[in-house]
C-alpha cells in the first residue's frame, strides 16, 4: 500500500509541472487611408481557432527573436519586433495523444512592414486583419483578449481623432 501511495504521489507532482514557455508576436500596422490600429489574427493549424503567431523557443535564438520568426514562419509578415514583452498569458495545449500541458506564451509587439508571398505555412492557416476589439473578441484567452485590448488602447487611444476613410 506504502508503494501505491508513493506512486500516486509521485504521478500528482509530474502532473503538476510548470507551465511550458512559448514566444508570440502581436502583428500589428496602421491601416494607410484611416491610420486606425489593425491587428494580425491567424488560425491554428490543428483546431482551426484564431490566434497569433507563437512557438516553442529556439537555441540560439532570445525571446523576441523567435517570436519575429514566428510571424514570417506562421503568416508571412516581417517588421520592427519589441525587444522587452507587451505581458504574456496562459492556456492550456493539447498534445495529440490527448494529454493538455499549461503553456505560458511571452508576447512581443511585432509591427508589420513587409509580407511575403511565400513562408513557410502558406496555405495551412487563414489570416485576417482585423480592428484590435474584433481581435480580442475572436481570440479564446481571457488573458490575450486583455493584453489585446490593453495594446490597443495604448496604441491607438482616440480613434475619433482619426481621418474617415473615403468610401471611393
Amino acid at each position: 500500500m506504502n508503494f501505491l501511495h508513493r506512486l500516486a504521489s509521485d504521478v500528482q507532482l509530474m502532473l503538476r509541472r510548470p507551465a511550458r514557455m512559448q514566444y508570440a508576436a502581436l502583428c500589428y500596422r496602421l491601416a494607410r487611408k484611416t491610420n486606425a490600429l489593425e491587428i494580425l489574427v491567424i488560425t491554428s493549424r490543428d483546431t482551426g481557432r484564431w490566434v497569433i503567431p507563437k512557438g516553442w523557443p529556439m537555441h540560439g535564438k532570445q525571446a523576441h527573436e523567435v517570436a519575429e520568426r514566428e510571424a514570417y514562419e506562421e503568416a508571412g509578415v516581417k517588421g520592427k519586433v519589441q525587444r522587452a514583452a507587451i505581458g504574456a498569458y496562459v492556456y492550456q495545449k493539447r498534445k495529440d495523444h490527448g494529454l493538455e500541458i499549461s503553456c505560458k506564451v511571452q508576447v512581443h509587439a511585432l509591427e508589420v512592414e513587409d509580407f511575403c508571398k511565400n513562408f513557410p505555412e502558406k496555405g495551412s492557416r487563414r489570416l485576417e486583419w482585423v480592428d484590435y476589439r474584433e481581435a480580442a473578441k475572436r481570440v479564446a484567452e481571457p488573458s490575450l483578449k486583455e493584453l489585446i485590448l490593453d495594446f490597443g488602447k495604448r496604441v491607438d487611444p482616440d480613434p475619433e481623432q482619426r481621418p474617415k476613410a473615403s468610401s471611393n
